[in-house]
Formats: structure tokens, C-alpha cells, sequence
């Protein structure tokens, strides 16, 4: 496989000339939904403090935020086939926009089913959005350069992740740390989620209605067309499902973990037992700066795809995703084993190497799928569903783990035993599949079974 490609995607030049414009448009959706769901690793800590959970519980809010993929990606494809792309972003949008207006009640009651409600509906406007703009952002140009597009505009949604978990950090668990009344803990996510978001989801919306995007006929499908293929006959794309499932199963059990992780005494050194005796305390307050830290993890991710969309030009997608899978799962296994300085930075290290996995899994996934790049796409979104499972998972093993080895180091919801710690070796095995998907299960038709 010289490179990636999308079956019948246009390369005329005059065309690509022109879609400078909707790929700036597009990636501007890209930034939005990354902002929004990294501060879900905020709003975990907070939750915890606020309502009174453990943290298996606090990852409810992930496994509430990323159920949404899986099931709204299939009726989200079926959305594009009936109104096209340039609708089906205007709706994910408007979805998003009530999502946020949600807040509002949810934090004022405040109730975390609420919460949860709100989430689910502002995942599954962003399932709208990615079910949509990752095939378009694919075909929107060279097929060649499929991974390297795609790459680029997941920068742009690394650059959200890595300035609103600090701006969260900042504005939302910094109540947490200080004695502030339950309506000012309110106010600071209503300020977030309802006056900023809300309206600049609005303007987006509003400025993408009255926008001209090109129709890209080669990754649509007509209703009633007859099409002589079936997406099961390509075990690229269900490699790559399972592929997804995993990576985002990883990046966001070691995202929603960090501020967690890095609160521990042996990992972040924060604070010392000098400057705060009572440790349940000095742990409440070393995760507002451990929280921070979220912004580096995702940094790394944004750096690493602005480097990785120019490596993409000269380096086949299987061979650097194989790479960085090694790498990753170095990191986790190397963060686990020690302690301190070289824990930490390990495990934030491993955002750079997440970094090009998502666009190389998905676009090696959809090769060869011509007209049902829009099934596809809602296969693989739906494989997003990783980030509602494996983090729960990682969750309920760190508490297991406290509760069984490390029960002294639990004060009501706070716990700052060594589970999660210990937990986070989940995501190592997830990187160890996707240098499989790398090395052989990304390998699409015409390579698997073409006679040598």
C-alpha cells in the first residue's frame, strides 16, 4: 500500500483550489467538538466533589458522553444520506447549542443524572459533526493525501483540547479547592457550557448555514441506489472499528485519569505533607494543579499531529501508526512501573504519540469503500463507543484496587491509594491491538487478497 485512498475521490485541480475555503470552514468544527469533549477530564474531578462519587461512578460521564457514538453514528450516516453534509453539520450544531443550554439547569440544581442527559445530547450532536466532516475532510481533495488532510484539521481539534481542560481547570475546579457556595460552583460552569459555548455554537451554526460547501458525490450514495458491495466484505473497515474502540478507549481512560493520577503524592509531588498534613486534603487540593496538566497531555497530541501531517506526506500511514503504537505502549508500561517525575511525564508524554493514530485507523478503515464511505464512517464513530467503556473499566479497577489494598487511603469519595495508578496498564494492551490493525489488519482488498 503506497498510501491511503478513497475510492473515485476527486483530484481535478481546479476543484482542490477551491476547497481551501470549506477545509478552513471544516476545521473549525474540528477545534469546537475537541473543546468540548476534553473538558469532560474536568468536569470528572469536579463531579466527584460535587456529588459525592468514587471514581467509577465520576466515569459514568464518559461512558454517558461516548454511548452517544454508538448509537447515533448509523442514524447519523443516514442523516447525510437524506439532507447531505451541509445539513447534517447545521443540525449536529443546533443539537450541540441545546446540549449546552442544558447545563444550566444540571449545574443549578444541581443533579448529576442532568449531567448525564446533557452530555449524551451534546455527544450526539458531535457524533453528527464527525460522522460528516471526517469522510468529507478525507475526499476533500488528493486520495494520496487522505491521512495527511485529515491529520492536519485533528491538530486544529488538539489545539481546543489542549486550551479548554486549562481554562476549565482554571475557571471550574478551582472551586472545588476553595469554600464557595454551591451557587457559585454553578455559575462557573453556566459561564462555560451556557454563555460562551452555546452562543458560539449558535454563530457557527448560523455562519455555516449561509456557507457554500462543495457536494462530494464520490463519498455519498443516493437513496434506492443499488450498490454491489457490502461494508462487512472489508475487513480493513472492521479491523479498524476495533482499532477506534481501543484507541479512544485508551486515550480518554489516560486523559479522564490524569488529573486523578497526578494528585498523588509519589506522581505529581505537588504539594508536600509539610504544607498540608491531613492527606485527603492536600489530594483535594493538588488536583486543580494536577488538572492542568490535561492541557499538556492533549498538547502533545496537537504538536504531534501538525508534525505527523507533514510526516504522512513522505512516511506510509501503517508504517508511523505502527511506531507510534510502540511508543505509547512503552510509555504507559514505563508510567505504571515508576514513580515521580518519570511517571508523569511518561504518561503525558503518550498524547504525542496518540496524536496521528485517530486519522491513519480512519482512513486506512474507509479505503476502498467508494460509495459507502458514509456506512463506514458511522461504523467507525461508532467504534467511539471505546471511550464510554474501557475508562469506566479502568475506573472500577482503580477503585477495586483501593478498596482491597489501599483501604486507609480512602475519606468518603476521596481516595488516593494507588488503583489508578496501577489501572492505566489497560491502555497498553489497547495500543498493543493497534500495532496489530498497523502490521496487518489495515491492509484493505485489494492487498489482502491480490495474487503475488
Amino acid at each position: 500500500m503506497e498510501n491511503v485512498s478513497v475510492r473515485n475521490a476527486p483530484v481535478a485541480n481546479e476543484a482542490a483550489a477551491n476547497y481551501v475555503g470549506p477545509l478552513a470552514v471544516l476545521t473549525t468544527l474540528f477545534f469546537m467538538w475537541g473543546s468540548l469533549t476534553s473538558l469532560n477530564d474536568v468536569l470528572i474531578p469536579y463531579a466527584q466533589h460535587v456529588f459525592k462519587i468514587e471514581l467509577a461512578a465520576s466515569m459514568l460521564i464518559q461512558t454517558a458522553f461516548f454511548s452517544a457514538y454508538f448509537v447515533f453514528s448509523i442514524p447519523a450516516a443516514k442523516i447525510i444520506d437524506w439532507i447531505g453534509y451541509k445539513k447534517a453539520i447545521v443540525v449536529g450544531l443546533l443539537t450541540m447549542v441545546v446540549a449546552c443550554l442544558g447545563f444550566f439547569p444540571a449545574a443549578k440544581i444541581p443533579s448529576f443524572p442532568f449531567f448525564l442527559v446533557a452530555l449524551i445530547l451534546l455527544a450526539t450532536g458531535i457524533t453528527i459533526l464527525q460522522v460528516a466532516a471526517n469522510p468529507y475532510v478525507a475526499v476533500l481533495g488528493k486520495p494520496e493525501t487522505a491521512s495527511s488532510r485529515l491529520n492536519l484539521t485533528q491538530a486544529f481539534n488538539s489545539l481546543g483540547t489542549t486550551i479548554f481542560p486549562w481554562i476549565g481547570a482554571h475557571l471550574i475546579l478551582r472551586t472545588t479547592a476553595a469554600a464557595m457556595s454551591a451557587s457559585q460552583e454553578a455559575d462557573a460552569v453556566i459561564r462555560l457550557y451556557v454563555y460562551f459555548f452555546a452562543t458560539a455554537l449558535t454563530l457557527l451554526a448560523i455562519g455555516i448555514g449561509l456557507s457554500k460547501l462543495p457536494r462530494v458525490a464520490s463519498a455519498e450514495h443516493h437513496i434506492g441506489e443499488r450498490i454491489e458491495d457490502s461494508v462487512w466484505k472489508h475487513p480493513n473497515l472492521v479491523f479498524g472499528a476495533i482499532g477506534i474502540f481501543v484507541y479512544v478507549g485508551g486515550e480518554v481512560a489516560i486523559g479522564s485519569s490524569i488529573a486523578n493520577y497526578l494528585a498523588l503524592d509519589n506522581i505529581g509531588e505537588f504539594l508536600s505533607p509539610a504544607t498540608i498534613p491531613d492527606a485527603a486534603a492536600r489530594y483535594r487540593a493538588a488536583l486543580g494543579e494536577a488538572a492542568k496538566y490535561i492541557s499538556v497531555y492533549w498538547m502533545g497530541a496537537m504538536f504531534g499531529r501538525f508534525i505527523g501531517s507533514g510526516l504522512l506526506q513522505k512516511i506510509r500511514p501503517a508504517k508511523l501508526l505502527a511506531l507510534a503504537a510502540i511508543m505509547a505502549g512503552l510509555l504507559v508500561i514505563t508510567s505504571v512501573l515508576t514513580n515521580g517525575p518519570i511517571a508523569m511525564w511518561a504518561i503525558l508524554s503518550v498524547g504525542f504519540f496518540n496524536s496521528i493514530m485517530f486519522p491513519c485507523i480512519f482512513t486506512m478503515g474507509i479505503e476502498e469503500l467508494g460509495p459507502l464511505t458514509g456506512d463506514g464512517s458511522g461504523i467507525l464513530n461508532m467504534a467511539i463507543v471505546g471511550g464510554a467503556v474501557i475508562p469506566w473499566l479502568v475506573g472500577k479497577a482503580g477503585d477495586l484496587i483501593n478498596h482491597r489494598y489501599y483501604p486507609g487511603m480512602i475519606q468518603g469519595e476521596t481516595s488516593w491509594g494507588q488503583g489508578i495508578h496501577y489501572a492505566l496498564i489497560a491502555a497498553a494492551f489497547c495500543y498493543l491491538y493497534i500495532l496489530f490493525f498497523a502490521v496487518s489488519g489495515s491492509k484493505p482488498n485489494s492487498e489482502r487478497y491480490s495474487r503475488t
